[in-house]
Protein backbone atom coordinates (compact mmCIF):
# COMPACT_ATOMS: atom_id res chain seq x y z
CA UNK A 1 0.00 0.00 0.00
CA UNK A 2 2.83 2.30 0.54
CA UNK A 3 3.90 1.95 -3.04
CA UNK A 4 0.33 2.51 -4.19
CA UNK A 5 -0.04 5.56 -1.73
CA UNK A 6 2.85 6.80 -4.09
CA UNK A 7 1.44 6.17 -7.41
CA UNK A 8 -1.66 8.08 -6.13
CA UNK A 9 0.30 11.30 -5.36
CA UNK A 10 1.59 11.12 -8.54
CA UNK A 11 -1.76 10.57 -10.42
CA UNK A 12 -2.95 13.99 -7.76
CA UNK A 13 -0.29 16.05 -8.70
CA UNK A 14 -0.10 15.09 -12.40
CA UNK A 15 -3.90 15.84 -13.06
CA UNK A 16 -3.69 18.97 -11.23
CA UNK A 17 -0.66 20.44 -13.14
CA UNK A 18 -0.54 18.25 -16.70
CA UNK A 19 -3.55 18.64 -18.90
CA UNK A 20 -4.45 15.54 -20.76
CA UNK A 21 -3.16 15.24 -24.76
CA UNK A 22 -7.01 14.82 -26.01
CA UNK A 23 -7.73 18.26 -24.14
CA UNK A 24 -4.66 20.12 -25.31
CA UNK A 25 -5.59 19.56 -28.90
CA UNK A 26 -9.55 20.45 -28.26
CA UNK A 27 -7.82 23.67 -26.57
CA UNK A 28 -5.34 23.89 -29.87
CA UNK A 29 -8.38 23.64 -32.42
CA UNK A 30 -10.44 26.31 -30.62
CA UNK A 31 -7.49 28.69 -30.70
CA UNK A 32 -7.61 27.98 -34.67
CA UNK A 33 -11.19 28.86 -34.49
CA UNK A 34 -11.21 32.32 -33.39
CA UNK A 35 -10.21 35.48 -35.31
CA UNK A 36 -7.32 36.72 -34.18
CA UNK A 37 -6.97 40.04 -31.87
CA UNK A 38 -10.61 39.44 -30.36
CA UNK A 39 -11.18 38.94 -26.97
CA UNK A 40 -11.96 35.68 -27.03
CA UNK A 41 -8.50 35.18 -29.18
CA UNK A 42 -6.53 37.17 -26.33
CA UNK A 43 -8.17 34.79 -23.72
CA UNK A 44 -6.92 31.47 -25.37
CA UNK A 45 -3.53 33.01 -25.91
CA UNK A 46 -3.44 33.65 -22.04
CA UNK A 47 -4.73 30.15 -21.64
CA UNK A 48 -2.14 28.44 -23.42
CA UNK A 49 0.59 30.41 -21.96
CA UNK A 50 -1.31 29.26 -18.61
CA UNK A 51 -1.18 25.52 -19.80
CA UNK A 52 2.28 25.82 -20.58
CA UNK A 53 3.32 27.53 -17.49
CA UNK A 54 2.02 25.06 -15.17
CA UNK A 55 3.86 22.65 -16.77
CA UNK A 56 7.34 23.93 -16.62
CA UNK A 57 6.73 24.77 -12.88
CA UNK A 58 4.86 21.56 -11.88
CA UNK A 59 2.57 23.66 -10.39
CA UNK A 60 -1.87 23.86 -10.53
CA UNK A 61 -3.14 24.83 -13.96
CA UNK A 62 -6.22 26.32 -11.61
CA UNK A 63 -6.10 27.53 -8.11
CA UNK A 64 -9.47 25.51 -7.82
CA UNK A 65 -8.91 21.87 -6.51
CA UNK A 66 -12.27 21.11 -7.08
CA UNK A 67 -14.10 17.78 -5.56
CA UNK A 68 -11.57 15.23 -6.48
CA UNK A 69 -13.76 11.90 -7.98
CA UNK A 70 -12.06 8.69 -7.89
CA UNK A 71 -13.42 6.39 -10.59
CA UNK A 72 -11.67 2.97 -9.37
CA UNK A 73 -12.07 -0.94 -10.97
CA UNK A 74 -10.33 -3.44 -8.82
CA UNK A 75 -10.22 -7.07 -9.21
CA UNK A 76 -11.97 -9.13 -6.72
CA UNK A 77 -10.31 -9.38 -3.44
CA UNK A 78 -8.48 -6.11 -3.36
CA UNK A 79 -8.76 -4.22 -0.03
CA UNK A 80 -10.59 -1.22 -0.87
CA UNK A 81 -10.17 0.32 2.75
CA UNK A 82 -6.54 0.49 2.55
CA UNK A 83 -7.34 1.87 -0.83
CA UNK A 84 -8.98 4.65 0.33
CA UNK A 85 -7.03 5.24 3.41
CA UNK A 86 -3.52 5.08 1.01
CA UNK A 87 -5.99 7.90 -1.42
CA UNK A 88 -6.41 9.92 1.46
CA UNK A 89 -2.59 9.96 2.44
CA UNK A 90 -1.95 11.09 -0.98
CA UNK A 91 -4.59 13.85 -0.94
CA UNK A 92 -3.55 15.53 2.51
CA UNK A 93 -0.01 15.10 1.06
CA UNK A 94 -0.35 17.01 -2.45
CA UNK A 95 -2.65 19.68 -0.21
CA UNK A 96 0.26 20.15 1.77
CA UNK A 97 2.87 20.49 -1.03
CA UNK A 98 0.74 22.95 -2.28
CA UNK A 99 -0.46 20.87 -5.77
CA UNK A 100 -4.10 21.48 -4.54
CA UNK A 101 -5.65 24.22 -2.60
CA UNK A 102 -7.47 22.83 0.48
CA UNK A 103 -10.75 22.91 -0.66
CA UNK A 104 -13.14 21.32 2.08
CA UNK A 105 -15.40 22.81 4.15
CA UNK A 106 -18.15 21.58 6.73
CA UNK A 107 -21.57 22.44 5.41
CA UNK A 108 -22.57 23.64 8.51
CA UNK A 109 -19.56 26.01 10.34
CA UNK A 110 -17.95 26.54 6.89
CA UNK A 111 -14.79 25.62 8.77
CA UNK A 112 -12.31 24.27 6.22
CA UNK A 113 -10.22 21.36 7.21
CA UNK A 114 -7.13 22.29 5.73
CA UNK A 115 -6.11 18.88 4.10
CA UNK A 116 -8.77 18.30 1.23
CA UNK A 117 -10.01 15.29 3.67
CA UNK A 118 -13.84 15.61 5.13
CA UNK A 119 -17.00 13.99 5.28
CA UNK A 120 -18.07 13.04 2.10
CA UNK A 121 -14.18 14.33 0.48
CA UNK A 122 -13.15 12.63 -1.49
CA UNK A 123 -15.36 11.07 -4.00
CA UNK A 124 -14.88 7.76 -4.25
CA UNK A 125 -17.09 5.36 -6.70
CA UNK A 126 -15.42 1.53 -6.74
CA UNK A 127 -16.53 -0.97 -9.55
CA UNK A 128 -15.14 -4.35 -9.22
CA UNK A 129 -14.17 -6.41 -12.49
CA UNK A 130 -12.52 -9.48 -13.75
CA UNK A 131 -9.25 -8.01 -14.83
CA UNK A 132 -5.70 -8.34 -12.62
CA UNK A 133 -5.06 -4.51 -12.30
CA UNK A 134 -6.41 -1.59 -10.91
CA UNK A 135 -7.94 1.27 -13.19
CA UNK A 136 -7.88 4.61 -11.33
CA UNK A 137 -9.41 7.45 -13.09
CA UNK A 138 -9.57 10.59 -11.14
CA UNK A 139 -11.41 14.00 -12.24
CA UNK A 140 -10.63 18.02 -10.52
CA UNK A 141 -13.97 19.79 -11.35
CA UNK A 142 -13.75 23.24 -10.02
CA UNK A 143 -16.81 24.80 -8.21
CA UNK A 144 -17.35 27.48 -11.00
CA UNK A 145 -18.23 24.78 -13.46
CA UNK A 146 -19.95 22.82 -11.16
CA UNK A 147 -22.42 25.53 -9.96
CA UNK A 148 -23.25 25.15 -14.08
CA UNK A 149 -24.09 22.25 -13.93
CA UNK A 150 -28.48 21.28 -14.67
CA UNK A 151 -31.04 18.96 -14.56
CA UNK A 152 -34.03 19.25 -16.92
CA UNK A 153 -37.17 16.93 -15.73
CA UNK A 154 -39.53 16.51 -19.08
CA UNK A 155 -41.66 17.77 -20.31
CA UNK A 156 -40.72 21.35 -19.77
CA UNK A 157 -40.44 24.84 -20.78
CA UNK A 158 -37.09 26.45 -22.29
CA UNK A 159 -36.06 29.93 -22.80
CA UNK A 160 -35.55 30.53 -26.77
CA UNK A 161 -36.42 27.18 -27.56
CA UNK A 162 -40.19 26.53 -26.07
CA UNK A 163 -41.58 23.03 -25.11
CA UNK A 164 -38.77 20.57 -24.70
CA UNK A 165 -40.86 17.16 -24.49
CA UNK A 166 -39.90 13.08 -23.55
CA UNK A 167 -38.15 12.51 -26.79
CA UNK A 168 -34.66 12.69 -28.47
CA UNK A 169 -35.51 16.09 -29.69
CA UNK A 170 -36.41 16.96 -26.47
CA UNK A 171 -33.36 16.11 -24.99
CA UNK A 172 -31.29 17.91 -27.81
CA UNK A 173 -33.07 21.33 -26.68
CA UNK A 174 -31.91 20.51 -22.79
CA UNK A 175 -28.65 20.18 -24.21
CA UNK A 176 -28.85 22.92 -26.30
CA UNK A 177 -30.06 25.04 -23.26
CA UNK A 178 -27.41 24.01 -20.53
CA UNK A 179 -24.79 25.31 -23.18
CA UNK A 180 -26.36 28.63 -23.06
CA UNK A 181 -27.10 28.91 -19.85
CA UNK A 182 -23.50 28.63 -18.76
CA UNK A 183 -22.24 31.66 -20.40
CA UNK A 184 -18.74 32.71 -19.16
CA UNK A 185 -19.66 31.70 -16.05
CA UNK A 186 -18.47 28.17 -16.49
CA UNK A 187 -14.89 29.10 -18.28
CA UNK A 188 -15.81 28.75 -21.20
CA UNK A 189 -14.57 27.08 -23.77
CA UNK A 190 -16.02 24.05 -22.14
CA UNK A 191 -16.84 20.67 -22.22
CA UNK A 192 -19.85 18.45 -21.07
CA UNK A 193 -21.22 15.28 -20.16
CA UNK A 194 -25.26 14.34 -20.75
CA UNK A 195 -27.17 11.74 -18.38
CA UNK A 196 -30.17 10.73 -20.03
CA UNK A 197 -32.68 8.78 -17.34
CA UNK A 198 -32.16 6.83 -14.13
CA UNK A 199 -33.20 8.79 -11.05
CA UNK A 200 -32.14 12.17 -10.24
CA UNK A 201 -28.80 11.60 -8.36
CA UNK A 202 -27.76 8.17 -11.15
CA UNK A 203 -28.38 10.86 -14.00
CA UNK A 204 -26.10 13.43 -12.51
CA UNK A 205 -23.21 10.53 -12.06
CA UNK A 206 -24.30 9.05 -15.61
CA UNK A 207 -23.30 12.55 -16.94
CA UNK A 208 -20.10 13.03 -14.37
CA UNK A 209 -19.09 9.90 -16.47
CA UNK A 210 -19.32 10.88 -19.77
CA UNK A 211 -16.63 13.46 -18.88
CA UNK A 212 -13.89 10.53 -18.45
CA UNK A 213 -14.83 9.68 -22.21
CA UNK A 214 -11.83 10.90 -24.52
CA UNK A 215 -12.70 13.83 -27.18
CA UNK A 216 -12.28 11.91 -29.71
CA UNK A 217 -14.43 8.75 -28.59
CA UNK A 218 -17.70 7.74 -30.52
CA UNK A 219 -20.70 7.26 -29.24
CA UNK A 220 -21.55 3.06 -30.26
CA UNK A 221 -25.03 4.09 -29.78
CA UNK A 222 -26.14 5.57 -33.26
CA UNK A 223 -28.98 8.00 -32.30
CA UNK A 224 -26.53 9.45 -29.38
CA UNK A 225 -23.44 10.02 -31.72
CA UNK A 226 -25.85 11.84 -34.06
CA UNK A 227 -26.88 13.88 -31.41
CA UNK A 228 -23.59 14.50 -30.07
CA UNK A 229 -21.97 15.48 -33.57
CA UNK A 230 -25.26 18.41 -33.70
CA UNK A 231 -24.60 19.72 -30.15
CA UNK A 232 -21.18 20.49 -30.98
CA UNK A 233 -21.75 21.48 -35.34
CA UNK A 234 -24.33 24.30 -33.38
CA UNK A 235 -23.07 24.92 -29.66
CA UNK A 236 -20.56 26.79 -31.24
CA UNK A 237 -22.95 29.29 -33.30
CA UNK A 238 -24.38 30.69 -30.12
CA UNK A 239 -21.73 33.44 -30.21
CA UNK A 240 -20.44 32.92 -26.02
CA UNK A 241 -17.17 32.36 -27.05
CA UNK A 242 -14.54 31.75 -24.56
CA UNK A 243 -14.97 33.67 -20.91
CA UNK A 244 -18.28 34.08 -22.38
CA UNK A 245 -16.27 37.55 -24.05
CA UNK A 246 -18.16 35.98 -27.31
CA UNK A 247 -16.12 34.68 -30.24
CA UNK A 248 -16.18 31.36 -32.20
CA UNK A 249 -15.37 28.62 -29.74
CA UNK A 250 -17.76 27.92 -26.97
CA UNK A 251 -17.77 24.49 -26.47
CA UNK A 252 -14.80 21.42 -27.44
CA UNK A 253 -16.35 18.62 -26.25
CA UNK A 254 -20.04 16.81 -25.93
CA UNK A 255 -20.22 13.13 -24.57
CA UNK A 256 -24.08 11.34 -24.03
CA UNK A 257 -24.93 8.66 -22.14
CA UNK A 258 -28.46 6.95 -21.53
CA UNK A 259 -29.63 4.44 -19.01
CA UNK A 260 -33.41 3.11 -18.38
CA UNK A 261 -35.54 5.31 -16.41
CA UNK A 262 -39.10 5.20 -14.15
CA UNK A 263 -42.16 5.78 -16.54
CA UNK A 264 -43.06 8.92 -14.12
CA UNK A 265 -39.82 10.74 -14.62
CA UNK A 266 -37.53 11.51 -17.64
CA UNK A 267 -34.02 13.14 -16.45
CA UNK A 268 -31.78 14.85 -18.52
CA UNK A 269 -28.92 15.80 -16.86
CA UNK A 270 -25.87 18.01 -17.95
CA UNK A 271 -22.06 18.30 -16.24
CA UNK A 272 -20.50 21.19 -17.43
CA UNK A 273 -16.65 20.93 -17.50
CA UNK A 274 -14.71 24.15 -17.62
CA UNK A 275 -11.35 24.63 -20.20
CA UNK A 276 -9.04 23.01 -17.21
CA UNK A 277 -10.44 19.82 -18.08
CA UNK A 278 -8.11 18.22 -15.41
CA UNK A 279 -8.43 14.48 -15.85
CA UNK A 280 -6.11 12.00 -16.18
CA UNK A 281 -5.65 7.61 -15.39
CA UNK A 282 -3.37 4.93 -14.35
CA UNK A 283 -3.27 1.61 -14.70
CA UNK A 284 -1.72 -0.37 -11.41
CA UNK A 285 0.08 -3.65 -11.03
CA UNK A 286 -2.30 -5.17 -8.48
CA UNK A 287 0.25 -7.01 -6.46
CA UNK A 288 3.19 -4.10 -5.91
CA UNK A 289 0.91 -0.89 -6.25
CA UNK A 290 3.66 0.55 -9.18
CA UNK A 291 1.48 2.41 -12.15
CA UNK A 292 2.08 0.46 -15.42
CA UNK A 293 0.37 3.21 -17.69
CA UNK A 294 -1.01 6.48 -18.10
CA UNK A 295 -4.31 7.42 -19.39
CA UNK A 296 -5.09 9.85 -21.59
CA UNK A 297 -1.24 10.42 -23.02
CA UNK A 298 -1.80 8.72 -26.46
CA UNK A 299 -0.42 10.60 -29.08
CA UNK A 300 1.22 13.78 -29.44
CA UNK A 301 1.44 16.13 -26.61
CA UNK A 302 0.88 19.68 -27.71
CA UNK A 303 3.46 21.83 -26.66
CA UNK A 304 1.78 25.39 -26.32
CA UNK A 305 5.60 27.10 -25.34
CA UNK A 306 6.73 26.46 -28.92
CA UNK A 307 3.87 28.42 -30.23
CA UNK A 308 4.23 31.73 -27.65
CA UNK A 309 6.60 33.90 -29.56
CA UNK A 310 4.63 33.33 -33.27
CA UNK A 311 1.47 34.14 -31.17
CA UNK A 312 2.55 37.24 -30.10
CA UNK A 313 3.77 38.90 -32.55
CA UNK A 314 0.91 37.85 -34.29
CA UNK A 315 -1.30 39.32 -31.78
CA UNK A 316 0.85 42.58 -31.58
CA UNK A 317 -0.40 43.28 -35.45
CA UNK A 318 -3.79 42.51 -35.13
CA UNK A 319 -4.42 44.44 -31.40
CA UNK A 320 -2.40 47.68 -31.69
CA UNK A 321 -6.01 49.61 -31.46
CA UNK A 322 -6.71 47.75 -28.20
CA UNK A 323 -6.61 50.77 -25.62
CA UNK A 324 -4.93 49.85 -22.60
CA UNK A 325 -4.99 51.79 -19.40
CA UNK A 326 -2.26 51.35 -16.36
CA UNK A 327 -3.76 51.82 -12.71
CA UNK A 328 -2.36 51.85 -9.31
CA UNK A 329 -4.49 51.90 -6.01
CA UNK A 330 -5.95 54.13 -4.90
CA UNK A 331 -8.26 54.39 -8.16
CA UNK A 332 -10.44 57.64 -8.32
CA UNK A 333 -13.74 57.87 -9.51
CA UNK A 334 -12.30 59.81 -12.20
CA UNK A 335 -10.20 57.38 -13.35
CA UNK A 336 -13.21 55.06 -13.11
CA UNK A 337 -15.34 56.65 -15.16
CA UNK A 338 -13.04 57.41 -18.08
CA UNK A 339 -12.92 53.42 -18.28
CA UNK A 340 -15.49 51.79 -20.47
CA UNK A 341 -16.09 48.12 -21.74
CA UNK A 342 -13.21 46.71 -24.01
CA UNK A 343 -10.56 48.13 -22.28
CA UNK A 344 -8.04 46.56 -21.12
CA UNK A 345 -6.40 47.72 -17.79
CA UNK A 346 -2.99 46.79 -15.98
CA UNK A 347 -2.72 46.92 -12.40
CA UNK A 348 0.40 47.58 -10.55
CA UNK A 349 0.18 48.12 -6.87
CA UNK A 350 -1.85 46.50 -4.45
CA UNK A 351 -4.93 44.47 -4.41
CA UNK A 352 -6.88 42.22 -2.16
CA UNK A 353 -8.80 38.85 -2.36
CA UNK A 354 -12.30 38.47 -1.33
CA UNK A 355 -14.61 35.82 -1.84
CA UNK A 356 -18.11 34.33 -0.09
CA UNK A 357 -16.77 34.33 3.39
CA UNK A 358 -15.48 38.47 2.86
CA UNK A 359 -18.46 39.68 1.66
CA UNK A 360 -20.97 38.17 3.97
CA UNK A 361 -18.63 39.20 6.86
CA UNK A 362 -18.10 43.01 5.55
CA UNK A 363 -22.01 43.81 5.65
CA UNK A 364 -22.18 43.88 8.73
CA UNK A 365 -18.23 44.15 10.15
CA UNK A 366 -15.50 47.01 9.33
CA UNK A 367 -12.76 46.09 7.06
CA UNK A 368 -9.37 45.10 8.49
CA UNK A 369 -7.94 47.45 6.24
CA UNK A 370 -8.87 51.17 4.42
CA UNK A 371 -10.37 49.62 1.04
CA UNK A 372 -11.09 53.23 -0.36
CA UNK A 373 -10.13 52.91 -3.67
CA UNK A 374 -8.97 49.96 -3.73
CA UNK A 375 -9.24 46.72 -5.96
CA UNK A 376 -11.10 43.44 -4.77
CA UNK A 377 -9.88 40.42 -6.44
CA UNK A 378 -12.56 37.48 -6.19
CA UNK A 379 -9.85 34.83 -5.57
CA UNK A 380 -9.14 32.01 -3.58
CA UNK A 381 -5.55 31.37 -4.00
CA UNK A 382 -3.04 28.15 -3.46
CA UNK A 383 -0.78 29.30 -0.56
CA UNK A 384 2.90 27.99 0.86
CA UNK A 385 4.50 29.21 3.43
CA UNK A 386 8.37 28.81 3.43
CA UNK A 387 11.16 28.43 6.43
CA UNK A 388 10.84 32.03 7.38
CA UNK A 389 7.35 32.19 7.95
CA UNK A 390 7.12 34.07 4.33
CA UNK A 391 3.82 32.83 2.11
CA UNK A 392 4.23 32.79 -1.28
CA UNK A 393 1.32 32.20 -4.06
CA UNK A 394 1.60 29.48 -5.57
CA UNK A 395 -1.83 29.89 -7.63
CA UNK A 396 -4.24 32.74 -7.63
CA UNK A 397 -6.52 33.06 -10.73
CA UNK A 398 -10.56 34.47 -10.37
CA UNK A 399 -13.27 32.51 -9.07
CA UNK A 400 -17.50 33.11 -10.15
CA UNK A 401 -18.37 36.35 -9.49
CA UNK A 402 -21.72 36.47 -9.67
CA UNK A 403 -22.05 34.18 -6.26
CA UNK A 404 -21.50 37.71 -4.62
CA UNK A 405 -24.15 39.76 -6.89
CA UNK A 406 -26.60 40.03 -3.25
CA UNK A 407 -23.61 41.57 -1.81
CA UNK A 408 -21.32 43.64 -4.13
CA UNK A 409 -22.87 46.57 -4.76
CA UNK A 410 -23.52 47.45 -1.09
CA UNK A 411 -19.93 46.45 -0.28
CA UNK A 412 -18.24 49.05 -2.85
CA UNK A 413 -20.28 51.79 -1.42
CA UNK A 414 -19.76 51.17 2.71
CA UNK A 415 -16.10 51.28 1.76
CA UNK A 416 -15.54 53.16 -1.24
CA UNK A 417 -13.88 49.77 -3.52
CA UNK A 418 -13.81 51.29 -7.45
CA UNK A 419 -13.06 47.79 -8.88
CA UNK A 420 -13.69 44.50 -8.52
CA UNK A 421 -11.46 41.60 -10.53
CA UNK A 422 -13.11 38.38 -10.97
CA UNK A 423 -15.03 36.07 -14.16
CA UNK A 424 -18.34 35.03 -15.65
CA UNK A 425 -19.67 38.65 -14.96
CA UNK A 426 -22.07 40.28 -12.11
CA UNK A 427 -25.52 41.16 -12.56
CA UNK A 428 -27.92 44.15 -12.87
CA UNK A 429 -27.42 44.83 -9.13
CA UNK A 430 -24.17 45.11 -9.63
CA UNK A 431 -24.42 47.26 -12.65
CA UNK A 432 -26.49 49.61 -11.39
CA UNK A 433 -24.18 50.19 -7.83
CA UNK A 434 -21.30 50.71 -10.62
CA UNK A 435 -23.48 53.70 -12.28
CA UNK A 436 -23.99 54.88 -8.63
CA UNK A 437 -21.07 55.07 -6.85
CA UNK A 438 -18.43 55.19 -10.01
CA UNK A 439 -17.24 51.50 -10.02
CA UNK A 440 -16.16 48.95 -12.96
CA UNK A 441 -15.90 45.37 -12.84
CA UNK A 442 -12.39 43.31 -14.80
CA UNK A 443 -12.87 40.26 -15.91
CA UNK A 444 -9.47 38.23 -15.76
CA UNK A 445 -9.01 35.33 -17.30
CA UNK A 446 -10.73 31.97 -15.65
CA UNK A 447 -8.19 28.79 -14.55
CA UNK A 448 -5.19 31.13 -15.72
CA UNK A 449 -3.77 30.49 -12.18
CA UNK A 450 -0.41 30.80 -13.03
CA UNK A 451 -0.40 33.61 -15.15
CA UNK A 452 -2.13 35.69 -12.48
CA UNK A 453 0.22 33.75 -9.61
CA UNK A 454 3.57 35.33 -11.91
CA UNK A 455 2.20 38.64 -11.32
CA UNK A 456 1.77 38.62 -8.11
CA UNK A 457 5.23 39.47 -6.92
CA UNK A 458 4.70 40.10 -2.91
CA UNK A 459 2.71 38.83 -0.15
CA UNK A 460 1.89 42.09 2.31
CA UNK A 461 -0.29 40.30 4.66
CA UNK A 462 -3.71 38.36 5.60
CA UNK A 463 -6.50 39.12 7.28
CA UNK A 464 -9.42 36.91 8.55
CA UNK A 465 -7.60 33.69 8.22
CA UNK A 466 -9.87 32.27 10.14
CA UNK A 467 -12.10 31.38 7.22
CA UNK A 468 -9.40 29.28 5.95
CA UNK A 469 -6.41 30.04 3.53
CA UNK A 470 -9.20 30.56 -0.19
CA UNK A 471 -11.50 32.24 2.02
CA UNK A 472 -9.07 34.93 4.03
CA UNK A 473 -8.10 38.26 2.62
CA UNK A 474 -5.10 38.39 1.31
CA UNK A 475 -3.20 41.87 0.65
CA UNK A 476 -1.15 41.50 -2.83
CA UNK A 477 1.32 43.18 -4.40
CA UNK A 478 0.97 42.91 -8.44
CA UNK A 479 2.39 43.91 -11.29
CA UNK A 480 1.20 43.88 -14.66
CA UNK A 481 -2.01 42.42 -13.36
CA UNK A 482 -3.64 42.56 -17.27
CA UNK A 483 -8.16 42.22 -16.96
CA UNK A 484 -10.68 43.16 -19.69
CA UNK A 485 -13.18 46.06 -18.64
CA UNK A 486 -16.93 44.14 -19.34
CA UNK A 487 -18.83 46.05 -16.83
CA UNK A 488 -18.37 50.31 -16.59
CA UNK A 489 -19.87 53.01 -14.82
CA UNK A 490 -21.90 53.97 -17.94
CA UNK A 491 -24.41 50.74 -17.58
CA UNK A 492 -22.96 49.22 -20.25
CA UNK A 493 -22.37 45.04 -19.57
CA UNK A 494 -20.80 42.64 -22.41
CA UNK A 495 -22.35 40.16 -20.37
CA UNK A 496 -25.67 41.41 -20.71
CA UNK A 497 -25.11 41.88 -24.17
CA UNK A 498 -23.84 38.00 -25.14
CA UNK A 499 -25.92 36.70 -22.88
CA UNK A 500 -29.16 38.36 -24.92
CA UNK A 501 -27.34 37.98 -28.21
CA UNK A 502 -26.67 33.68 -27.98
CA UNK A 503 -30.34 33.67 -26.48
CA UNK A 504 -31.64 35.48 -29.76
CA UNK A 505 -29.39 32.72 -31.59
CA UNK A 506 -30.64 30.37 -29.55
CA UNK A 507 -34.61 30.46 -30.45
CA UNK A 508 -33.31 29.49 -34.09
CA UNK A 509 -32.94 25.95 -33.02
CA UNK A 510 -36.55 25.55 -31.70
CA UNK A 511 -37.75 23.94 -34.45
CA UNK A 512 -38.13 19.85 -34.38
CA UNK A 513 -34.54 18.23 -35.85
CA UNK A 514 -34.40 14.57 -34.33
Amino acid sequence: MEKFKDSMYELIVETSTNLPYDVRHAVKAAKAKENAGTRAALSLSTITENIQMADDKISPICQDTGMPTFEIKVPVGVNQIKMKKAIKEAIEQATKDGKLRPNSVDSLTGANSGNNIGEGTPVFHFEQWEEDYIDVRLILKGGGCENKNIQYSLPCELDGLGRAGRDLDGIRKCIMHSVYQAQGQGCSAGFIGVGIGGDRSASYLLAKEQLFRTVDDVNPNEDLRKLEDYVMENANTLGIGTMGFGGEATLLGCKVGVMHRLPASFFVSVAYNCWAFRRLGVKVNAETGEINEWLYKDGEKVDFGALAEEEAAATAEVTSDVREVVLQAPITEEQIRELKVGDVVIINGMMHTGRDAIHHHLMDHDAPIDLNGQVIYHCGPVMLKDDQGEWHVKAAGPTTSIREEPYQGDIMKKFGIRAVIGKGGMGPKTLKALQEHGGVYLNAIGGAAQYYADCIKKVQGVDLMEFGIPEAMWHLEVEGFAAIVTMDSHGNSLHADVDKSSLEKLSQFAERVF
